[in-house]
């Protein structure tokens, strides 16, 4: 738990998911599902020389580094691709297991999925422009966007944002 009470994220996957919350040889990941007073969620899409998904959706996250808490790097991620800062975590929405077929060290994941707020510009977001093209907000109506440059049958960041704005707008 944070001072003020809020529970963190690494309190929100131990309480969920006890046994995702110990020791692992599978290499941790963290995503943000940012949200803003209007009940939508942060986006952004990757640029083309991205090996792992170009030109698609997703929304901010990335390997937990040595030494880092889920929320250390849940709020690290957070800065780096948005220059946002990390406020709360509100709920979890997602764990689980996923290999990378992609990467060069060959371990699979392990990966949590929260919904987040931030403080700063929600309307000026910083992005790492060597690893984003652009950004949007994204509502229940515009869900159909996240499907944009993905493979037929790839729909999991659809499903995630949808979970996400549900949780929301319950």
């Amino acid at each position: 738990m944070t001072v003020d009470g809020t529970p963190t994220a690494d309190a929100l996957v131990a309480a969920a998911a006890p046994a995702l919350a110990g020791p692992t040889d599978r290499l941790w990941c963290v995503g943000g599902l940012i949200t803003d007073d209007a009940g939508r969620i942060y986006v952004q899409k990757r640029a083309a020389n991205r090996p792992l998904f170009p030109n698609c959706w997703d929304v901010a996250g990335g390997h937990v580094e040595p030494g880092e808490s889920l929320q250390q790097a849940l709020a690290r991620e957070v800065h780096e691709e948005t220059g946002w800062r990390l406020e709360r975590v509100l709920h979890l929405v997602d764990a689980y297991d996923w290999d990378d077929s992609w990467s060069t060290d060959g371990r699979p994941r392990r990966e949590a999925d929260f919904i987040v707020t931030v403080s700063g510009d929600l309307f000026n977001p910083r992005i790492e422009t060597d690893k984003f093209s652009t950004w949007r907000w994204i509502g229940p109506d515009d869900l159909g966007v996240l499907g944009e440059n993905r493979a037929p049958g790839d729909d999991f960041i659809i499903q995630l944002v949808a979970r996400g704005l549900a949780w929301l707008n319950r």
